[in-house]
């Protein structure tokens, strides 16, 4: 099929509004990736050099970017080289399904453009496109996914997918975002199988393409426009995750069943100029360009920590390559309320609101234990240079006292191989009036069903939900033996994901407590946490 055949059909897959924006002032790429969005210019030069450079990253959608000596709109576009393009399971076919929103997706990760450069350019970027499929498209949407997860000797650490299926779709009877479309599930069981991150367009509330945005074991990312030249604010085109009004149909239809958030992160995605096949720019907007910031950060603090390993730096493992790590990384380091410039705040760049102006510390996530993510900020807005931070704290075991920056993999279990709970003890004493912040994330388990035994995913193959285990969270005095002298906790029991944003309330000592507390499927779950506190002065 050409590209003419895909261009004409993507219109209702792709993940927000992928339309020139004629009225707005123009906003170069280069402003969402400096200090003004993400602040990931500041590691691409001296002293820290990071590009993302030797780190996979993956592409899914549609249609495809073109690819230099393959296509023959490539060689007008010298700014985004891919490192191999696919259809479905295949190599590509010269010039089929090069579509133009793939080529602006790809070019705001990996574009090398002096004036437009990606957020992570030195990455490597395998790119498939799945095709336009009349009715359920889903098992090949899979299929190319896996292929994509497979490259690079099956390491790849994130996956950007910036379309999606509609409800509409979906060949189950009264489909519902309850995590069991086929996608959806075939996201969360690569996720486990080749360790790698998928990073979603957050579209969910008004019908469109809300699957998988119903996934566990990914990142779902809203979009962010400028007040002031400042990426600051949710853009009103987002589609919530939590919907008032939807004409036609009960809002419940594009939200996921029950309380569980969708949006886990927000990042820049409005008015961003970006590379179309043939190396002209447009400047387009919707969730479709939020995510690739994100995939592409994931690349940059790989490509840090994989020098951490070279290097065989202390408190470091390769548990860093973990996609868990990565999640807990980028959600934990996200911007929520600007510091006032003694570090109270973290250091935090910038402070983030919602479509009605309100900030983290107004939503029902602030107050309420047992909602770790707000509707439509997630954790805050993507700042890849706190994320690289947040990074380098190192892995800190509960075995020992942790530094006040810091993360850790590990497990909790119901066996003698893994204790119901893990304490993690600061080793230094926590300033008063200073914010603590702490994210935990594990993976629901899903498995393939294999028919024919060959351990990869076939079109007439499906999943089996395993259930999500129950974690939880606690901030303690560091004294304390029992969670009932909790200072404060994150305890859904709906979300792969908890977190605190917490104020201290008295200098002194504290810890940290992940507790196994209800058994879904093995009595053994992994987990990743990261956290960042202020040591008293």
């Amino acid at each position: 099929m050409a590209q003419a055949h895909i261009a004409r059909r993507t219109l209702w897959f792709i993940g927000g509004l992928a339309t020139s924006l004629i009225g707005i002032p123009a906003l170069a790429l280069i402003t969402s990736v400096g200090e003004d969005g993400i602040d990931a210019r500041r590691l691409h030069d001296d002293p820290y050099n990071i590009t993302g450079a030797k780190i996979s990253i993956g592409q899914v959608e549609i249609g495809r970017p073109p690819m230099f000596g393959l296509d023959k709109t490539a060689p007008e576009n010298f700014a985004v080289r891919l490192s191999q393009v696919f259809f479905q399971d295949e190599p590509a076919s010269a010039n089929d399904y090069v579509d133009g929103h793939a080529s602006n997706v790809a070019s705001v990760m990996i574009s090398t453009d002096k004036s437009l450069t990606g957020v992570a350019p030195g990455a490597r970027l395998y790119s498939a496109a799945a095709g336009f499929m009349p009715g359920n498209g889903q098992p090949l949407e899979c299929l190319a996914s896996q292929t994509v997860a497979l490259q690079n000797g099956d390491d790849v650490r994130a996956i950007n997918f910036s379309f999606g299926e509609s409800l509409l779709r979906d060949p189950r009877p009264d489909a519902r975002l309850d995590g069991n479309a086929l996608l959806t599930q075939c996201i969360d069981w690569s996720a486990n199988i080749h360790n790698v991150l998928y990073v979603i367009a957050g579209n969910q509330g008004r019908g469109g393409i809300p699957i998988p945005t119903d996934n566990f074991n990914g990142m779902n990312v809203s979009n962010s426009r400028q007040i002031d030249g400042e990426f600051i604010k949710v853009d009103v085109s987002n589609l919530g995750s939590e919907p008032e009004v939807v004409i036609g149909r009960l809002p419940e239809l594009e939200s996921n069943v029950g309380a569980r958030r969708s949006i886990t992160l927000v990042a820049p995605g409005t008015g961003i100029e970006m590379f179309n096949p043939d190396g002209t720019t447009t400047r387009s907007t919707g969730t479709s360009f939020a995510a690739p910031h994100v995939t592409a950060a994931v690349a940059l603090i790989q490509e840090f920590g994989d020098r951490q390993l070279r290097n065989e730096s202390p408190n470091w493992s390769l548990d860093s390559r973990q996609s868990e790590v990565s999640k807990v990384i980028l959600l934990n380091s996200a911007d929520k309320i600007e510091d006032e410039g003694d570090g109270l705040n973290l250091g935090m760049r910038r402070t983030i609101i919602d479509q009605r102006n309100r900030n983290w510390l107004e939503s029902d996530a602030y107050t309420n234990p047992a909602i770790p993510l707000d509707a439509e900020l997630g954790t805050g807005h993507l700042n890849a240079f706190r994320a690289y931070q947040q990074f380098s704290g190192g892995q800190w075991k509960a075995s020992d006292p942790i530094a006040a920056i810091g993360w850790d993999y590990d497990q909790v279990g119901l066996t003698n191989d893994a204790p119901a709970y893990r304490d993690y003890v600061f080793n230094t004493p926590l300033a008063a009036n200073s914010y603590l912040s702490v994210t935990l994330a594990w993976n629901r388990q899903v498995t393939l069903s294999d028919r024919n035994g060959n351990e990869l995913f076939d079109v007439d193959e499906t999943f089996i939900d395993g259930g999500l285990n129950n974690l939880d969270l606690y901030l303690m005095p560091a004294d304390a033996t029992d969670t009932s002298d909790r200072i404060w906790s994150s305890v859904s029991a709906v979300d792969s994901t908890e977190h605190i944003f917490y104020q201290i309330p008295a200098t002194g000592r504290y810890k940290l407590r992940v507790v196994y507390r209800n058994q879904a499927n093995e009595p053994i779950q992994s987990y990743a946490l990261a956290w960042w506190g202020v040591p008293s002065r």
